[in-house]
């Protein structure tokens, strides 16, 4: 016996012999137990030797601690070893499984306690709820509540709590706002788990009047409340409110923890004021991975990559490494910039095998890799990745189709429905998309008229825009008018823009006079639409209607959209805009114009203006044409770059047709691959050809 103490408790315990065998014991989990899980198995283990497998606050307390070390296999063997476990034990387990996000498990070991006869008590059912409510386990849960109430536990402010939130979780609003508004005791946390369940299910004006109503009666919010209050704010876009809840924070000195202020950033960015989230982010002393994110993302949100790429570099120099959301966003800026050095360094943190494992991220690098023209490794990323969900498939068919391999992405579609992969609305818009860019008329209509009756799939109006885009690029014009008119929803700019494109490609000034009326009513402030109107009217010497329209656009300040374009050359991002002096090195850049367009006339290229009538995006009357910004990129790509490198660019309008014969012809005098995003698509331009077979 004596061996026995010596290897079971520290000399300061054997050796008061006066001690009982279950202090003893009890004594030792006290010192030890919470110190290392080695320590338990022992203790276990002599507790059945020494005879005190009845002692169930000994087995609690064992219990107890193989939880605190997340060991629920452990907890499970010993609690099968009991031979009649209390309602204690079954709350010890039923707590410690939902503790581990084992939630079925601890709805099963409830229904277990049921049937041996035990009734559960006001500790039991906060946990059971919240276990149900984590899995949406509805029926479990009414039959719980009907026990609650049964029991006499249905004025218990904490009991309640639980059963909005189940209520709230498993989707039913309604109910869980009954037993909230029937509870006569009401804490923060009951305030707090009603919010929680409007937000979830998407009511954010229902959150909101209920937190007015919570402030009204004085209650003090805390910080989980405000957070998730936030959170109804940034969703809402209601920034007017999330100024006035930071501004109650302030004054009521609410401390601000982390968290708290990750989501003040995320809600003032959510809301477009990026100022105010950087102004946040700037006053934070401590600042997590999370914190960073938010900003990254925001900034991406609110369509400022540059911005976003800053803050990547600076949390980099601050030694924070980025975790798979923040490279998200770093991914989803590179791809607006065209940045993919910059993009790939970045990615260079995450480990290939858990990169593999993140379809998220492998699907945010695949657009990247798309966007800046390399289908090749877009098609090796999609390869690696093991989950390969509906949204990652939806990722290779548009990258593949974006670029011209519209062949291609129908092979890698069928192959998708053969894994039974079922495709969604992206699915369909993506290869709608490359029959377009591709001009596969009647893919495009076998894909159109598939999709109720193959795909179950209802056409939304972005569908109907890539069918009357895929028409009327074909000049299909009238086939495309009238699919509008025949639509059972109200056509929008996107539809209406489609078929503006076709006018512009076949020159049907006609009816593109009648689309851009429409346009201009749905979007008064787009410049765009005004100046290709007045372009129209102007050339079929309609000159008054022209000139009333340059006056409107002056009298209301409607400024024409300025065009710009982008490349990436060493991790600096150079931006340009026609007739562009601010660039350090402008005038090798201009001698460099010179010379790529004397060498451009030797071989028969000649300035065309003709598309200034037809581009919204002409920008002849503001600059010359030869100091187009994608000129001014191209020529700096050449003069920055090696010789053998793919010059990569993104501009933010669509690319004018003079540009576009030029850069053909200095392909193949270079002897270079330049790679061009536009607003429409990809145009790889080589040896004197581009992909788009000039049908852009």
């Amino acid at each position: 016996m004596n061996n026995i103490l010596k290897i079971l408790y520290p000399p300061q315990i054997s050796s008061s012999i006066s001690v009982s065998k279950s202090q003893q014991l009890k004594n030792y989990l006290i010192i030890n137990g919470g110190k290392s899980f080695t320590h338990l198995k022992p203790a276990f283990g002599r507790l059945f030797r020494l005879g005190l497998s009845h002692e169930n606050y000994l087995l609690n307390t064992i219990l107890g601690h193989c939880f605190d070390f997340r060991n629920a296999h452990y907890s499970k063997i010993i609690f099968n070893q009991i031979r009649l476990p209390n309602v204690i034990l079954f709350n010890t387990m039923i707590r410690g499984l939902v503790s581990c996000d084992l939630f079925d498990e601890s709805i099963n070991y409830y229904y277990r306690m049921r049937f041996n006869g035990l009734l559960p008590n006001d500790f039991t059912c906060p946990f059971v709820l919240k276990a149900c409510g984590r899995v949406c386990d509805y029926q479990s849960g009414i039959k719980i509540h009907d026990l609650i109430i049964k029991s006499g536990f249905d004025g218990d402010v904490y009991v309640n709590t639980s059963l909005v939130g189940m209520y709230a979780r498993c989707g039913n609003v309604g109910d869980a706002y009954k037993v909230f508004d029937e509870m006569s005791e009401k804490c923060v946390v009951s305030w707090t788990a009603i919010m929680s369940g409007y937000i979830n299910a998407g009511h954010f004006d229902g959150a909101v009047e209920l937190f007015k109503v919570f402030l009204g009666r004085g209650l003090r919010p805390d910080s989980f409340a405000l957070v998730r209050f936030l959170s109804a704010c940034a969703e809402l876009g209601e920034l007017e409110v999330g100024e006035w809840l930071h501004s109650y924070i302030d004054m009521n000195g609410i401390r601000k923890n982390v968290v708290l202020n990750t989501q003040l950033i995320d809600m003032y960015a959510k809301c477009g004021s990026m100022e105010k989230a950087c102004r946040v982010f700037d006053q934070m002393q401590e600042k997590d991975v999370v914190s960073w994110t938010a900003m990254i993302q925001g900034y991406v949100r609110n369509d400022l990559p540059k911005e976003a790429l800053d803050v990547f570099f600076e949390m980099e120099r601050k030694n924070v490494k980025p975790d798979s959301c923040a490279l998200v966003g770093v991914l989803a800026a590179c791809t607006r910039l065209g940045a993919l050095n910059i993009g790939e360094h970045a990615i260079k943190s995450i480990e290939t095998s858990k990169l593999a494992d993140d379809p998220i991220l492998g699907t945010a690098l695949m657009d990247m890799y798309a966007k800046c023209g390399d289908i090749d490794r877009t098609w090796k990323v999609f390869r690696q990745t093991k989950e390969r969900d509906v949204v990652l498939w939806n990722a290779a068919i548009s990258g593949l189709c974006t670029n011209g391999y519209a062949t291609i992405a129908f092979g890698v579609f069928a192959q998708m429905m053969k894994l039974g992969v079922l495709p969604n609305g992206q699915t369909i818009i993506g290869m709608i998309s490359g029959c377009t860019h591709a001009g596969l008329i009647n893919e495009g209509r076998k894909l159109f008229n598939n999709m109720e009756r193959v795909f179950s799939l209802v056409p939304s109006i972005e569908h109907y825009g890539c069918m009357v885009d895929l028409l009327s690029r074909a000049g299909l014009l009238h086939e495309a008018h009238e699919l509008i008119q025949r639509m059972p929803i109200e056509p929008n700019v996107i539809v209406w823009g489609a078929l503006l494109g076709g006018c512009r490609l076949h020159r049907n000034t006609r009816l593109a006079e009648h689309v851009l009326e429409q346009l201009v009513q749905l979007e008064p402030w787009n410049p765009g639409n005004y100046v290709l109107l007045s372009n129209i009217y102007s050339a079929n010497n309609k000159w008054q209607d022209a000139e009333r329209l340059r006056s409107h656009m002056t009298y209301s300040r409607i400024n024409k959209i300025t065009g710009c374009s982008v490349i990436e050359v060493d991790g600096v991002v150079h931006e340009f805009v026609a007739g562009d002096y601010s660039h350090p090195l402008i005038d090798q850049i201009y001698a460099k114009i010179e010379e790529l367009l004397n060498d451009s006339r030797a071989v028969g290229y000649i300035p065309s203006t003709e598309f200034a009538l037809f581009d919204v995006e002409e920008e002849e009357k503001e600059h010359l044409l030869r100091y187009h910004s994608e000129k001014l990129a191209i020529a700096f790509g050449l003069i920055s770059t090696a010789p053998q490198q793919v010059i990569r660019i993104v501009k933010n309008l669509r690319v004018c047709g003079d540009c576009h014969d030029v850069i053909k012809i200095i392909s193949r005098i270079t002897g270079r691959e330049i790679v061009l995003r536009d607003t429409n698509r990809f145009h790889h331009f080589v040896d004197g050809s581009c992909s788009c077979n000039d049908y852009w």
